[in-house]
């Protein structure tokens, strides 16, 4: 006789659930289907032959130390090489002593869930939300409130105003949660003053800010915008980044950039997930970053985003019905596409895989549940013949709805 699992299980295992792209993912394995869905890199931006050689060089010199356990805080040389990257690229000062690897971004969000939030505790960000950041910190019965939005401009006034009644309400939030360039689902870039009164009104508030950039050195067009951890002079900006979009997301490295006392937290929380960092994927990375390799392939990749995102942008001007709005993104891998109301796009994904095309639903990005008429398509992983197919498909679906 089988167990009766559910009354086993802790409170918060009830509530879990799938992520809604690794779900699509599953169905993009079927013959003829068209992919816009999940964030992948390119496989042609993998930069497979010296990789080859950085593991070579691995081989020939530290093969022992790779192959055994390793510290939690990472393999040393690479936070010091991480440390010196940030100075220098990002503009804020730190040392190895200020760097955390983690096993990619997402344990770095699962982390600081452990860390700040105890079950009901209050976060905000502004919806859309990264939906990696949504169960990270949903896992840890952590509850959402969204910074306002007045059409599409974050309302900072407003966010204020929400702050000063929550505080009477004994709902204070523990952090604000923010991808600020090319975000995720969005594509879109926080503007350099919007940065800034985010700072201030964390100031004012006392609140910590989780900045998360994994798409910021893909950019392609436009001004370089200052990472918010850049304008903090008083450490109430934690930083985190990934490997995963400039070199390989198989390597499972990210890293989080903070002050010793928060990192030493995340350090003691890190020990109980598991123990260290993948150790030979971390003399890799080392190895690769020291020969002077990924500067170059981030140019590189550019390169490849950047021809992709036109296509993408010519073919939703040549095959969007009237009434479809898009931006058009200057770095990272996101459209994100507003329809008309009467357009339910959790309804219309159906009839889009029949067509053999698939998106993300814009909902799955809104803890609240609410938004029904967007969508997240990426352009970085299909062929540029794949991306001019699949909006065609996706416009005759939309068409038919509408």
């Amino acid at each position: 006789m089988a167990i009766e699992l559910d009354r086993f299980l802790a409170e918060r295992a009830r509530h879990l659930k799938a992520s809604e792209i690794r779900e699509l993912l599953k169905l993009t394995e079927r013959p003829g289907m068209i992919s816009l869905a999940g964030g992948l890199p390119n496989p042609a931006a993998f930069p497979v032959e010296i990789v080859k050689e950085c593991i070579d060089k691995v081989f020939e010199k530290d093969i022992d130390k790779a192959l055994q356990y390793g510290t939690t805080e990472g393999l040393t040389p690479l936070r010091a090489t991480l440390a010196e990257r940030m100075c220098e690229k990002y503009g804020f000062e730190c040392d190895q002593n200020n760097v955390l690897v983690t096993s990619g971004a997402q344990q770095a969000l699962f982390l600081t869930g452990l860390v700040f939030l105890d079950p009901g505790d209050v976060y905000m960000s502004i919806p859309p939300v990264y939906l990696g950041a949504i169960q990270a910190f949903h896992t840890v019965e952590g509850r959402f409130e969204a910074i306002p939005r007045i059409g599409m401009e974050v309302d900072l006034d407003g966010a204020r105003k929400k702050l000063d009644r929550m505080k009477g309400e004994g709902r204070y939030p523990k952090f604000i949660y923010t991808v600020p360039t090319f975000q995720n689902p969005s594509g879109e870039t926080m503007p350099l003053s919007e940065r800034k009164e985010l700072l201030d009104i964390a100031k004012e508030y006392d609140l910590i800010i989780i900045e998360d950039d994994p798409y910021g050195e893909i950019r392609f067009d436009g001004d370089h915008v200052p990472c918010i951890k850049a304008l903090d002079d008083e450490d109430r900006v934690i930083f985190m980044s990934t490997f995963s979009k400039i070199l390989a997301p198989g390597f499972r490295l990210g890293w989080v950039v903070a002050q010793r006392d928060t990192l030493r937290k995340y350090i003691l929380a890190k020990q109980s997930v598991d123990l260290c960092t993948n150790v030979f994927s971390q003399f890799v990375a080392n190895e690769y970053i020291a020969g002077g390799y990924l500067d170059r392939h981030i140019t590189s990749i550019q390169v490849l985003y950047k021809k992709k995102r036109d296509v993408m942008v010519k073919a939703l001007e040549d095959f969007m019905p009237e009434g479809i709005t898009w931006n058009s993104p200057e770095g990272g891998m996101f459209f994100w596409l507003r329809l008309p109301e009467c357009v339910n796009t959790r309804e219309l994904f159906d009839k889009a895989i029949e067509k053999n095309v698939a998106y993300v639903v814009g909902d799955a990005f809104y803890p609240d549940n609410d938004n029904f008429c967007s969508m997240r398509l990426n352009y970085s992983y299909a062929t540029d013949e794949n991306i001019r197919e699949g909006i065609k498909r996706l416009a005759e679906a939309i068409a038919e709805e509408m």
